[in-house]
């Protein structure tokens, strides 16, 4: 017990002090720690869906969009702009602080996931992936398209001019000074972010080992079975929707705050295919390797801008640095999954092989 509390004392102060280390080598390093952290909460809220209760996901980026745009338009001056009675409602506008957005967005997400799960509780496997995929490319190009007769999202345009997270009266983009030392408004953001991620790590591990969670693993190795044992799968299933749900919405409002931008760009098939990477990268139902597939999967990319730059140049031109960076991740992910099939960190339990009889 006094080693596991040297370690998790160790890694706090690592983590605390990693940005203020890596603001020296520029903010654009401190932006990609931030940004990793934004996709372990993602990765988070898809394990409870595709780890604990074996569901295939392929449209949870619709969550993330939904959280990002409720924050957008609730934190911009869209509304007040393009909605007289709103405009006479709050002629000031609307600005959300943080202890709104959160609950709002955990709940408007969660939602959306009862909503999408309840017409296809009875798919598994690639129908649910396939069903999933379109419920995702249906909210971007919901977002995508309206703009007439009613201009709510402003098509492929955008939301810009989006308040930064506030929190009485702080706001967390502006930079403040402690003495001499400063901190400047992606550090106070890597802070904020990295609080919701331990406070999402604990909630999923006390779902891991409560009730709820041995019901979701019941039905992930099989459902027949869990449903024979007295397991109401469909609760349990809408459970799991609306709880993963939850956590794509709380990400996406933080998106939004802190980029200052949103659009349905930002929420294309890839970025639901990535996160599902990074869940089966990390490990599947193990929140150690669903938090390491996520951090690697998400600053890997930018890291690699560093290495397809001067591959680029040894060839002349002729190789395209984002093209080149792609392939370096693809091959990066097959030879992880050939060398580790289960995951670069998977769970004792899962796979594990049954006891052979004892012979006499």
């Amino acid at each position: 017990m006094n080693k596991k509390i040297v370690v998790f004392v160790i890694a706090a102060l690592a983590l605390l002090a990693l940005p203020l280390m890596a603001q020296y080598f520029g903010q654009g390093w401190v932006r990609i720690l931030a940004l990793s952290l934004l996709y372990v909460l993602l990765a988070l809220g898809l394990n409870i869906v595709v780890g604990y209760a074996g569901l295939l996901d392929l449209g949870y980026v619709a969550f993330y969009a939904v959280g990002a745009y409720m924050y957008a338009l609730l934190a911009s001056p869209h509304l007040v702009e393009n909605f007289e009675w709103i405009a006479n409602l709050l002629p000031n506008g609307m600005h959300m602080p943080v202890w709104a957005v959160i609950p709002l967005a955990a709940g408007l997400a969660a939602l959306a996931g009862v909503l999408l799960g309840m017409p296809v509780l009875k798919l598994r496997g690639d129908y649910l992936a396939i069903v999933t995929l379109g419920f995702g490319e249906i909210i971007r190009v919901f977002l995508n398209n309206l703009e007439h007769p009613l201009n709510i999202t402003n098509g492929p345009r955008g939301l810009d001019r989006i308040d930064s997270m506030n929190l009485f009266g702080f706001s967390f983009g502006k930079a403040i000074d402690i003495g001499d030392y400063r901190l400047n408004s992606v550090v106070l953001y890597y802070y904020l972010f990295l609080l919701l991620v331990v406070f999402s790590v604990v909630i999923c591990h006390r779902l891991e080992t409560s009730r709820i969670g041995r019901a979701w693993m019941a039905i992930r190795e099989d459902e027949i079975a869990a449903k024979a044992m007295g397991i109401n799968t469909r609760n349990m299933k809408l459970l799991a929707f609306g709880m993963g749900a939850t956590f794509g919405g709380v990400a996406g409002s933080m998106f939004a705050a802190f980029q200052g931008f949103v659009s349905p760009e930002s929420f294309s098939l890839q970025e639901s295919v990535l996160i599902v990477a990074m869940v089966v990268l990390g490990g599947m139902g193990h929140l150690p390797g669903v938090i390491l597939g996520a951090v690697m999967l998400a600053a890997l990319p930018e890291v690699l801008r560093y290495v397809a730059g001067p591959l680029q140049q040894m060839s002349g031109g002729r190789l395209d640095a984002s093209i080149l960076r792609q392939l370096l991740i693809a091959l990066a992910m097959i030879a992880i999954m050939l060398s580790r099939p289960r995951g670069l960190w998977p769970a004792r339990e899962h796979g594990k092989a049954a006891p052979q009889p004892v012979r006499s």
